[in-house]
């Protein structure tokens, strides 16, 4: 996969993204907060679609396409860290 950012005059800043199998499509990120889906048609230079997503919708689709739910990446680092501190709670070495 490939992404590239630009900044687009006037404010935001468009991701340009390629799949590893060729597929183009592109999120416009608004000052707002708001994201704009753009779906690339193959052949032409202008979009198949135009999705605009608020913050909290951007959010929830986030999760959806995310390897992992939160909650589950959540419970690792506390995991890491649990392990991490009771490393480093350990009784003191010799003097």
């Amino acid at each position: 996969m490939r992404i590239t950012q630009s900044t687009v005059p006037g404010g935001g800043v468009l991701h340009d993204i390629v799949t590893r199998g060729g597929e183009a499509f592109r999120v416009l990120v608004e000052p707002s907060g708001e994201r704009v889906l753009v779906i690339e048609a193959p052949d032409s230079d202008r979009p198949l679609a135009e999705v605009l997503l608020e913050s909290d919708e951007a959010d929830a689709v986030a999760e959806i396409l995310h390897s992992a739910p939160i909650v589950d990446r959540v419970a690792s680092l506390e995991r890491r860290l649990e392990e991490y501190l009771s490393r480093d709670s350990g009784p003191p070495g010799p003097a």
